[in-house]
């Protein structure tokens, strides 16, 4: 056996949604904060991103997490996190991978009941509070990073659809939400191609037309997730599916999303502070949500959210390149 690169990992999956945590084979990326790693490795390291998440090793819905030495002193860890789409500023299913991940291999010291993580994200300090019994990581809450609404009753003329009406909101990602049943389409997996198709021309028309941008961050811009809303989905209780760019749904209910959905909620005032939420995947599993606290981001009125979910380790692999393969960096079908 072979190989001119070796990428150990621990993979798992938060309700139904992998994370590949990468633990060992990436050197520290370069940059005094992880934004500037991020920056530095959407222009350097892409190659490696899709050795990770695209065929063969990966698939068309997969993601991950590299772990890194943190760039600030109360954090325990940093982490980039990759999907098929890219770098993203920040992944709340894959935060509770790598929490759940850090704690049932020792990677972090345990302490029962709870074990708090800080985690150095691209977007922010994120806090991992991991209820552990026995060593097992039973049950993760993040207290994310602000979330806000942008625009509400937006509109976007989208081919194919006619006019369409959006809220966009921020958590940690830019989320346009979208009622389906305003599209004439049924909550219905057996439909989510039109779903996914519908999800695509959505966020494609949006970022040609008004490209969402972070107000403290630049860097953090565009729209590559369309939350449909179920019929029935408040204030208490939501199910969405999520449309990614380039083209698959979030398996889990997506965590930066719950926290996007809670700040339009808020925004909206029809979600009080301290008030439970449930928001429930298009596969059926859940995270509970709450909003802890109001700031502000750049003048941007917006909220503390904190959210709740469980993650699963899958597997520990060696990803392996052989120097005769026809495909070093991964291939999209």
């Amino acid at each position: 056996m072979r190989s001119v690169r070796t990428i150990s990992a621990v993979d798992s999956h938060t309700e139904g949604m992998p994370t590949r945590v990468v633990t060992g084979g990436v050197a520290p990326v370069p940059g005094a904060t992880m934004a500037e790693r991020r920056r530095y490795a959407m222009e350097h390291l892409d190659p490696l991103r899709r050795f990770l998440v695209d065929e063969p090793r990966g698939h068309p819905a997969m993601s991950g997490a590299i772990l890194q030495p943190p760039t600030r002193t109360d954090a325990d860890w940093g982490v980039l996190y990759i999907e098929v789409s890219g770098f993203l500023p920040m992944c709340g299913h894959g935060t509770i991978g790598v929490a759940t991940v850090l704690v049932e291999t020792g990677m972090v010291t345990v302490t029962e009941p709870e074990t708090v993580v800080r985690l150095d994200t691209p977007a922010g300090l994120v806090e991992a509070r991991v209820t552990v019994r026995d060593g097992v990581a039973e049950k993760v809450t993040l207290r994310n990073v602000d979330a806000f609404a942008l625009e509400l009753d937006a509109k976007v003329r989208v081919p194919g659809l006619g006019e369409v009406r959006y809220d966009m909101a921020y958590g940690g990602n830019f989320y346009a939400i979208v009622d389906l049943a305003s599209l004439g389409l049924p909550f219905d997996r057996a439909r989510k191609d039109d779903i996914l198709a519908a999800g695509l021309a959505i966020s494609e028309a949006v970022d040609a037309h008004t490209p969402p941008v972070h107000p403290a961050d630049p860097a953090i811009r565009g729209c590559k997730h369309v939350q449909f809303l179920a019929p029935g989905s408040d204030a208490r209780h939501s199910r969405n599916a999520m449309a990614i760019r380039p083209g698959w749904f979030d398996r889990s209910p997506c965590g930066t999303g719950t926290c996007a959905r809670m700040a339009q909620l808020h925004a909206r005032g029809e979600l009080a502070l301290d008030t439970e939420f449930v928001n429930e995947s298009f596969i059926g599993t859940r995270f509970t949500g709450q909003l802890v606290g109001t700031s502000e981001v750049a003048g941007v009125p917006a909220v503390v959210p904190e959210f709740s979910g469980r993650a699963w380790i899958t597997g520990t692999a060696n990803y392996l390149l052989d120097p005769a393969d026809p495909f070093p960096n991964g291939f999209v079908l």
